[in-house]
């Protein structure tokens, strides 16, 4: 696999947790290995939709361990380890490194979001990737953070040998050109972070997402790429305008605990949202049925 060539369609894959809390080790691995077959290029463990703050890192050790034994070995195995502070980031990345962990995935810190800026930004992933037994991407996730990381920064972090790409999940076209007019290195990986605009970003050259909605709709989600590539763009543009309603719905509007339902009425192990997050409503749920009904998903 060429970490400076990625390529294809990624989850952040959802952690089916029992009702008791606990993570339910057995369905995630049920979910890897039926993943396998749907054309996805790699996994993302630990990432956002993987409910990941909520994670002890013994769960977490284990569920990358699991990862790499069961996933194709075709696939990339890709885990989330940014946290608050640069020392703790850099340990549990080299622990998922040592557990053979591809590349890592390493979010903005945010909690003291208003001192975040280029300077801090820049310093923190260099000294990260500096550290790092495996390649980084950088991952940027406002939403979540509150925290948007400058154009100016990316530019020099894309210089880094062991910085090989960004996750924008920021869903914005404008932004993406942004990245690219300060300037990249050649082989800096470019990453689409939302479905939501997975067809206009396959027009301006992106050729990887790691997106949620790969979850519960991967072989679509990879067909939208497949007949982009072959030139069949009215094609993957109907099959994209079919899935945005869904997107904006279960990851947009209700968010894990509606992916995770998506997930189970799509035949994978959704399993239980970690508290404090909310199990959907009954009327909810009648909202995700219906427009996984109307996208000709079930």
């Amino acid at each position: 696999m060429g970490f400076f060539n990625i390529k294809g369609v990624i989850p952040p894959v959802i952690t089916p947790f029992k009702e008791n809390g606990q993570v339910d080790f057995e369905a995630f691995e049920k979910n890897i290995l039926k993943w396998n077959d749907t054309g996805l290029s790699g996994y993302l463990i630990l990432g956002s939709n993987g409910e990941t703050p909520y994670i002890r890192e013994t769960d977490k050790l284990k569920l990358v361990e699991i990862a790499k034994k069961n996933a194709a070995k075709d696939k990339y195995v890709f885990v989330g380890t940014g946290l608050e502070s640069t020392g703790a980031t850099i340990e549990l990345t080299n622990k998922m490194a040592a557990l053979g962990a591809d590349a890592t995935l390493v979010l903005t810190p945010g909690f003291f979001k208003d001192q975040m800026d280029e300077q801090a930004l820049t310093q923190y992933y260099t000294q990260v990737a500096d550290n790092s037994a495996i390649p980084v991407l950088i991952y940027n996730a406002t939403k979540f953070t509150g925290v948007n990381i400058p154009a100016g920064a990316v530019s020099k972090l894309s210089q880094h040998p062991n910085i090989i790409g960004m996750k924008d999940s920021a869903g914005n076209i404008a932004q993406f050109m942004s990245f690219y007019t300060a300037g990249l290195a050649d082989e800096f990986n470019m990453i689409l972070g939302s479905a939501s605009t997975w067809y206009p970003s396959l027009t301006i050259g992106i050729k990887t997402g790691i997106m949620a909605l790969a979850n519960c709709c991967p072989a679509a989600c990879v067909q939208v790429q497949t007949l982009f590539e072959a030139g069949n763009y009215e094609a993957s543009f109907a099959l994209y305008k079919r899935l945005f309603p869904v997107n904006a719905c279960v990851t947009g509007k209700l968010g894990v605990a509606a992916l995770k339902y998506a997930c189970t009425r799509l035949s994978y192990e959704g399993g239980s949202v970690c508290a404090p997050l909310l199990p959907l409503t009954a009327a909810q749920k009648k909202s995700v049925d219906d427009v996984l009904q109307k996208a000709e998903l079930i």
